[in-house]
């Protein structure tokens, strides 16, 4: 299982710690020191359209008004910090955010 998100952010965390209790071996990937590629950007952006860029943090409404108005690619490009996380990959599966559902969904419970 892979999972994209930031090493600071606390729910990317927690929905790696309860992974690592269920005895699920992971693979991390901070986007920030290791952003995606342009095809990896792209697949996201395919499975989840905008609602890859998390526009409820401070960080998304610091952005000048040129970015903010820009498509999605070019603001996640420019601030890695504004994709909406985890994006959770398992067996060719997609999943956005870690709430009860994800869980379940991940989980198979």
């Amino acid at each position: 299982m892979k999972i994209y998100g930031l090493s600071t952010c606390v729910v990317c965390q927690r929905a790696c710690k309860t992974l690592e209790a269920e005895g699920i071996e992971i693979e991390f990937r901070d986007v920030r020191s290791d952003p995606l590629s342009e095809s990896e950007l792209n697949e996201l952006l395919n499975e989840f359209g905008d609602r890859l860029v998390d526009r409820t943090t401070n960080d998304y409404r610091s952005l000048n008004d040129w970015l903010k108005n820009s498509e999605s690619e070019a603001q996640i490009s420019a601030r890695p910090k504004l994709m909406a996380r985890p994006v959770i990959r398992d067996q060719g599966k997609w999943f956005l955010g870690w709430d009860s559902t994800v869980e379940k969904a991940v989980l198979g419970k």
